[in-house]
């Protein structure tokens, strides 16, 4: 790994661990093979040191931004996961509904009826 990775992949676990939990990225991470390893390293780096690292918009804005795009991917395992980050970045119940609001006038009933079940699940 490069000086540049390294600085870019330790800016992003400690943004990766701030949203979506210490326990929960440590896992993911000792999980990791000679195969998946260098995913998760270019992953963290990347989307968290990269797209995470800059200050221009705020953490509870970037969840907002992502359960809104997940949602509309209907990636609903990554959306969980996102969801829970969400909450820890202060993004509030009346908030995720009108996420899924929104994911529902865009992507259709279906897709918000999904959101609706996974965020239940989170929130209770």
């Amino acid at each position: 790994m490069t000086t540049l990775n390294k600085e870019m992949f330790e800016k992003g676990l400690e943004q990766r661990r701030s949203t979506l939990g210490k326990a929960y990225v440590d896992a993911n991470l000792a999980a990791a093979d000679d195969f998946t390893r260098p995913f998760q390293e270019a992953m963290t780096a990347w989307c968290w040191g990269f797209g995470w690292g800059d200050e221009v918009i705020d953490a509870k804005t970037r969840s907002m931004m992502n359960l809104a795009m997940i949602g509309a991917l209907g990636k609903m395992h990554e959306w969980e996961t996102h969801c829970r980050g969400a909450v820890n970045n202060g993004v509030s119940a009346e908030e995720i509904r009108a996420i899924i609001h929104v994911v529902g006038i865009y992507c259709g009933v279906p897709q918000a009826l999904e959101c609706f079940r996974v965020a239940r699940k989170v929130l209770e």
